[in-house]
């Protein structure tokens, strides 16, 4: 199945899927905030590391605004644990094991790696408003910088 980038303007797909902890989060708990959704490839992996680290060091800022912060991947709630104990993330990763809501975003594609193609996520981002509705899109993240690239947006 190919996937098509959700578009600014849409409303976004409802979804359930288990935290860290195993509890499970519906995207209908965060209906009247505004949230920033978040996916990335791996857990542990340099890019990623690099992004779960700067979005946790401006989470107090992000609170400040009233903004939540998910981050999405298709790793196990075990490996999201091992990555929010030892990275410290104060925010929700959540675990898309089967890429049902990486597909429902439109984030799950084609990849190259080392001249291998294979499935996975784009990293991408998107900021959603209190009425579930998709206001920016950042496809194709560099995780560099892009935590206060968000925030910047988010305060202007």
């Amino acid at each position: 199945m190919i996937s098509v980038l959700l578009s600014e303007g849409e409303k976004i797909p409802s979804f359930e899927l288990h935290d860290a902890d195993g509890k499970l989060v519906k995207s209908s708990e965060f209906k009247g905030k505004k949230f920033v959704v978040y996916f990335y490839p791996r857990d542990f992996t340099p890019g990623c590391t690099v992004e779960a680290d700067e979005f946790s060091k401006e989470y107090k800022k992000f609170q400040k605004i009233g903004v939540k912060i998910i981050g999405i991947s298709t790793d196990s709630v075990v490996s999201h644990k091992k990555f929010v104990d030892k990275m410290s993330i104060p925010y929700l990763l959540l675990s898309d094991p089967e890429s049902e809501v990486s597909k429902k975003f439109g984030v799950w594609g084609k990849k190259q790696f080392m001249g291998k193609e294979y499935m996975g996520i784009q990293r991408s981002t998107f900021l959603i408003n209190e009425k579930g509705t998709i206001f920016k899109i950042y496809p194709s993240v560099k995780p560099k910088g892009h935590a206060l690239e968000v925030l910047t947006e988010l305060t202007n």
